[in-house]
């Protein structure tokens, strides 16, 4: 990478040796999690090609796109819920503009056809970082999926529906516990399950990989189940960011279902573990690109007060 052909943005493709700097980029970056961490993202990197880009201006790094290539499209990332470019509090519209100019040149020049890009959702946005939407605009990005993800503003709370309450004081009464566990080979088996009766599918990630990443990201990866008589019955692990604890996954046993072992779970995040936090999302009720709304699912976390957040995927067509 050289300043001879005197470009403002030059891109450089991520390289192993650039880790430090990558990860330290993204911890002090406006809108980076740790999903964007190199020690997260290659933990699957045996299924992903990865084309991940750092975009560098008068020398200094100024943002990140992580990213894998197949069949020559350029995703933002296949194996992350969301990316988009990573920026610092310097990021301006204008300077997204000249990014978004030089990487179409990119993907023109590596014979890349187009790019499908997952933004990240305003509520993890630790100062507003929507320049990217912009300069999507302007290079003419059509929208082709919305996810409609639930989400509390922690602030201002909304009650719990009859229903939710309920629940909650039959798990009391039969004297359910929740607590934080490291039991997590026992909770995907109960995702496993669930995934597979109701959806014939199975969980994005195994138990072992589960595992990995939650030693490698203690603060972040948190499980916490409910117990009656020692005696596993439903559980949320959740993913941890600045802004928001994020349910990333959410199983309840069949046994558990009568007893209110997943609303007493909830119950505690919301209003205990995690009240201080800004947001409390818990993920898509949507199917098929946003095509299909799970609406019993979605009925069931706006019944804890969340409401609708658009998770969005835009298609940019590159022009050679």
């Amino acid at each position: 990478m050289t300043d001879s052909d005197n470009k403002k943005i030059l891109i450089a493709p991520y390289q192993n040796e650039h880790k430090t700097v990558w990860n330290d980029f993204v911890a002090t970056s406006k809108n980076g999690l740790f999903l964007f961490s190199r020690d997260y993202m290659d933990y699957h990197s045996d299924r992903f090609h990865d084309h991940s880009l750092m975009f560098f201006r008068k020398g200094k790094l100024i943002g990140l796109f992580p990213a894998n290539l197949k069949d020559n499209v350029l995703y933002s990332h296949g194996g992350l819920t969301f990316g988009g470019v990573i920026s610092d509090s310097n990021m301006s519209a204008q300077i997204m503009l000249e990014i978004f100019e030089e990487l179409n040149d990119h993907c023109r020049q590596k014979g890349i056809s187009k790019i499908i890009y997952k933004t990240l959702p305003y509520i993890y946005h630790l100062f507003p970082s929507d320049e990217d939407l912009y300069a999507l605009f302007r290079h003419n990005a059509q929208l082709i999926g919305r996810g409609v993800t639930a989400s509390i503003y922690m602030t201002q709370k909304l009650d719990f529906d009859e229903s939710r309450t309920r629940s909650i004081k039959k798990a009391q009464k039969n004297n359910l516990v929740v607590k934080r566990t490291f039991e997590f080979g026992s909770f995907m088996e109960i995702v496993k399950n669930v995934l597979l009766e109701h959806h014939g599918v199975a969980p994005v990630h195994t138990p072992q990989e589960i595992e990995l990443l939650a030693t490698r990201f203690p603060n972040n990866l948190k499980l916490f189940c409910s117990y009656k008589d020692n005696k596993m019955l439903a559980g949320v692990l959740v993913f941890e960011s600045r802004n928001v604890a994020h349910a990333q996954y959410i199983a309840n046993s069949n046994e558990g279902r009568g007893l209110g072992a997943l609303e007493i779970v909830f119950d505690y995040l919301i209003n205990t573990q995690f009240r201080s936090k800004k947001y409390f999302d818990f993920g898509i009720s949507t199917e098929q690109m946003g095509q299909v709304l799970n609406s019993g699912l979605m009925l069931q976390k706006e019944g804890f007060g969340a409401r609708s957040i658009m998770q969005d995927i835009y298609q940019l067509t590159i022009n050679h």
